[in-house]
């Protein structure tokens, strides 16, 4: 049978091109209203079309998962019809990716998923697209700057940090904890800080090392930091990187307990897993999806916690000792109850600056701690 497509599109097998691949053909065939008349070109019928980006593989037993999980439960939506991309990079092909979603797959809200999508990116294309609405995760919008067909959502994961840091608390013997951290902006900095105060609240002695890799997901410098960490004696450690199955599996192989981030990892580690933070995006996108589909606006700022249902809590491991347990759930109940705050005086960075003077606290909800800048007093380690 005779292929009578352009030579830019026979490039690549159907099966396998990207969003990416069919926009640059659509340019080879004068644009992208030309992709309609292809076969196989997607196009949104009627109902609601939505769009998810990540950044890495769906099934990283780490964040992207978290996402793709939550895509699944919109998936089963009725009227909703779902359009997913991995893999896409912090850079331009993002644009790329979103533009196709819209110009060929008709969808009019999208959740591109990564930290790196909001600026440039996404701040370039929402003006362009003014009836698409870009809902971002982790971006902090702002109303003054920001334009309103662009959103912000994310969960106070940092409280679930603060109970993996109990859980450490009671585990660790040397009193040494270890973090392996992808790059120092707010939400990791709030993540090393919570862990560690959780730990100091069974026991002011410990510390935290924490070793910066610079990517999101790199399993080389993860697993090298992973036993960096075990080598200086943390014997337990946990992570915020993309996929902590390479941290998870390097702690737990070196004789190390490990707390979760992102999804649960407990089946990587049965015997070493103390417990792990999870998203629970399900409940946010069906949230998000159903406000759409009743002609609801989504409001630009969207936070919260256990409470809410945006964080979950894996199940404690057999290595959680009985006193552990307790503190756990009282301190998980408190949270759940709100008002409870993790930043508070008296406290100082492991520089010695002033960061919580003594009687001030700083409540889950308080935008000023996604602007955090330093590390505690207790981690050892540098923002630079």
């Amino acid at each position: 049978m005779t292929d009578f497509r352009p030579a830019a599109l026979r490039l690549a097998s159907p099966s396998i091109l990207s969003r990416r691949d069919l926009l640059r053909g659509a340019a080879a065939l004068g644009g992208v209203a030309a992709l309609s008349a292809l076969p196989g070109a997607a196009r949104a019928q009627s109902g609601l079309t939505v769009g998810f980006i990540y950044v890495g593989p769906r099934d990283d037993f780490g964040y992207n998962q978290s996402h793709a999980q939550g895509a699944a439960a919109v998936k089963a939506m009725e009227g909703v019809t779902v359009v997913e991309e991995e893999n896409v990079p912090e850079t331009q092909d993002v644009q790329k990716s979103m533009e196709s979603m819209i110009n060929l797959d008709g969808a009019t809200l999208l959740f591109p998923t990564s930290f790196g999508y909001f600026d440039p990116h996404i701040l370039t294309l929402a003006p362009k697209y003014t009836d698409v609405r870009f809902q971002h995760c982790g971006g902090l919008w702002s109303a003054d700057k920001h334009p309103t067909n662009v959103g912000s959502y994310f969960g106070y994961i940092g409280m679930g940090q603060y109970l993996n840091g109990i859980a450490a608390g009671h585990a660790s013997v040397t009193k040494k904890i270890g973090f392996v951290a992808a790059k120092p902006i707010p939400q990791v900095l709030l993540n090393i800080n919570s862990f560690l105060l959780g730990a100091r609240s069974v026991d002011p002695s410990i510390t935290c090392q924490v070793i910066f890799t610079g990517e999101w997901s790199l399993a080389v410098k993860e697993a090298e930091a992973t036993n960096a960490l075990v080598d200086a004696g943390c014997d337990v450690i946990t992570c915020h990187v993309d996929g902590p199955k390479v941290v998870v599996e390097t702690a737990a192989g070196r004789g190390a307990f490990v707390c979760g981030y992102h999804a649960d990892q407990s089946s990587l580690a049965p015997e070493k897993y103390l417990t792990g933070a999870e998203w629970n995006w399900a409940k946010v996108y069906t949230d998000m999806v159903s406000a759409t589909l009743k002609g609801e606006a989504i409001p630009n700022f969207v936070r919260g916690g256990l409470a809410d249902g945006f964080i979950k809590m894996s199940p404690l491991g057999p290595a959680v000792p009985e006193a552990g347990r307790a503190q756990f759930e009282a301190v998980k109940a408190e949270i759940e109850k709100g008002g409870f705050s993790v930043i508070k005086g008296p406290l100082k960075d492991n520089q010695g600056n002033v960061v919580a003077a003594d009687g001030e606290a700083f409540l889950e909800t308080d935008p000023v701690l996604e602007g955090m800048g330093y590390l505690v007093e207790g981690v050892i380690g540098s923002t630079s």
